[in-house]
């Protein structure tokens, strides 16, 4: 079963448009961050497992989408360009609070602008 699944997500992404694996990849970074934010119990722990791991999934992603963003021949209207690395910038300084001094808050509002990121591209916003 466990195989199967892996050939579907592979094909899936394989047949999906730009938009479509951005908007599964920013939702793929937002579930990862969401199992770290509800298994962190207690607020006052330096760091609840699991929290690394998806951090760095999320910065390499962002890392990939400013570096789109900021290209000469990148095709979306400058004002949303100029929207998306603003938010960007906060997800970077945001992750940089959680390696430095994890809370919960800093999870919430990144898996929040994954998520709409994502629905604005899959239609839905």
């Amino acid at each position: 079963m466990h195989y199967a699944h892996k050939a579907y997500g592979k094909t899936a992404k394989e047949a999906a448009t730009p938009r479509d694996l951005e908007a599964m990849l920013l939702l793929e970074a937002a579930a990862k961050l969401q199992l770290v934010r509800d298994a962190w119990q207690n607020p006052r722990l330096p760091k609840p497992p699991g929290l690394d791991d998806a951090v760095l999934y999320n910065r390499k992603l962002w890392t990939i989408l400013i570096d789109a963003l900021i290209k000469e021949d990148n095709a979306l209207p400058q004002l949303l360009r100029h929207n998306l690395l603003r938010l960007g910038v906060y997800i970077m300084a945001e992750t940089f609070s959680l390696m430095t001094e994890a809370k919960p808050q800093h999870l919430e509002s990144i898996i929040k602008i994954n998520r709409g990121i994502a629905a604005g591209l899959r239609g839905k916003a």
